[in-house]
């Protein structure tokens, strides 16, 4: 080979070297590198990481079966159970029941999901173990719709101590049923429980029991109703007997709420009361003006009408009297003799007028002799006294046939004012003066009224109070 041609070979070889040993540039991608740290080339042991061959768990699922409860064929398992309320939705008196949410949680102790771990003191797990390991099965009774909250994932946790001890613990709104006693409604106080209780297990298999007594069940200071206010929380148990499965453990969360009055001051007897007070002014209006004093009373009887049947709407139908229904109605009846004393009072005083005009027509000689002097008689009189009587002076002498005459005139105009008196002076009877006198209803009535209704509000506030 020639002399130049190996030399050309050598220099291309050579920039071939040359080239290989050089770095390679990498494309600009708009982003600085960052030298990475070196503690990172020091790779932590992930214990969540499946390898190959023989899987190692902390947790062994797979090696038992968790359809049987823990130690299955010994004594009962204890299952303690603690709540936390975190709110009273509602509470409705027409359904008779209430709406809770609140924090349910359980403690027990399965050793089957013991581990051994120096460093973790407990391990902490979501909603989907738990379909893989067993939990108590309990339920609300009496209860007509719960749920357990699912946003943004559902509100379940499961936490496992190294020793197998288990806390399971989950949100839940429950609506469950409240018997309610109206007789004092609306100045009541109800008592309300939500139990709980297992559904499977008897007392034999499982023991429900409040973990920390009555410190087990907590509420939120927050909590409020705007119809009640919360009296007391409080805890109890006891056993539940079902003739065809058992006896079983059932624990109950009780709360008393007492009723606001405000409310239905502003919105029932304080309208009552004001219609029976519109009632009485008819007592004060005269007698002779028919349409005043009847269209008031037929207003204030609808009125009444109104707020009964507006109240009753939003009460369940209950077969017993209420309290409010006791005060409403008496109203009511207030309001509805105030129409029936007009009534009477319109049909004495036609009565009345009826008679004296059959007076008049009887006795056309009675002119000027209304208000002639008006005397007691039995049936003998002196000379003078006639003359007294037939509305002259005893210096006017009349002839005894003129005295008949005049002396039976003012008998016949005087004879149904003279009847009351001698029947009440006779007797001692005072009701006959009053229905003979029409003024005297109404202003008895003034009096009698408002002492009655008055009387009934001390008995009736003093016994439902």
């Amino acid at each position: 080979m020639p002399y130049f041609t190996r030399l050309i070979l050598f220099l291309f070889c050579l920039m071939v070297l040359v080239e290989s040993r050089k770095p390679k540039r990498k494309r600009w991608t708009g982003q600085m590198e960052m030298p990475k740290p070196s503690h990172l080339h020091k790779k932590n042991l992930d214990v969540t990481q499946i390898r190959k061959g023989k899987p190692q768990q902390l947790l062994r699922v797979d090696e038992h079966d968790f359809s049987m409860r823990p130690a299955f064929g010994g004594p009962a398992i204890p299952v303690g159970v603690d709540v936390q309320v975190e709110s009273l939705d509602s509470i409705s008196e027409v359904d008779m029941d209430f709406t809770m949410t609140l924090y349910l949680r359980h403690y027990w102790k399965d050793e089957r999901l013991a581990f051994s771990s120096a460093s973790n003191k407990s391990m902490t797990f979501d909603g989907r173990l738990v379909k893989k390991i067993w939990v108590p099965d309990v339920f609300f009774v009496h209860s007509k719709r719960s749920f357990t909250h699912d946003t943004t994932t559902d509100n379940i946790m499961l936490r496992v101590f190294p020793d197998g001890h288990v806390l399971y613990s989950m949100r839940i709104t429950v609506t469950a049923m409240c018997n309610m006693d109206f007789s004092h409604f609306p100045l009541d106080s109800q008592t309300c429980s939500l139990e709980l209780e297992s559904y499977a297990y008897t007392d034999e298999d499982l023991m429900l029991y409040w973990k920390n007594g009555d410190e087990s069940l907590k509420t939120d200071e927050k909590i409020s109703l705007s119809q009640f206010l919360i009296q007391k929380f409080h805890t109890t148990s006891r056993l539940a007997f079902y003739s065809s499965t058992g006896w079983y453990n059932r624990l109950y969360i009780n709360f008393t709420l007492r009723r606001h009055i405000f409310f239905f001051l502003l919105q029932t007897y304080f309208p009552a009361t004001l219609m029976v007070m519109l009632s009485w002014v008819s007592f004060w209006i005269d007698r002779r003006a028919v349409p005043a004093r009847v269209s008031l009373g037929i207003t204030t009887v609808l009125t009444m009408t109104t707020i009964i049947t507006g109240v009753n709407a939003s009460m369940p139908r209950v077969s017993y009297v209420k309290a409010v229904d006791i005060y409403l109605w008496v109203s009511f009846v207030f309001v509805f003799l105030s129409v029936l004393e007009y009534a009477a009072v319109n049909y004495l005083t036609t009565v009345q007028e009826r008679k004296e005009r059959k007076l008049r027509e009887k006795f056309p000689c009675m002119c000027g002799m209304l208000h002639s002097k008006t005397m007691m008689l039995d049936g003998s009189y002196s000379e003078s006294e006639a003359n007294s009587l037939a509305g002259y002076p005893r210096s006017h002498i009349l002839t005894e046939e003129e005295r008949q005459d005049k002396i039976m005139v003012h008998l016949g105009l005087s004879a149904e004012a003279n009847a009351g008196r001698k029947t009440g002076l006779l007797k001692g009877q005072m009701g006959f003066r009053i229905f003979q006198n029409t003024h005297a209803i109404d202003k008895y009535s003034r009096l009698i009224f408002p002492a009655s209704y008055i009387f009934f509000n001390l008995i009736y506030w003093s016994v439902f109070s």
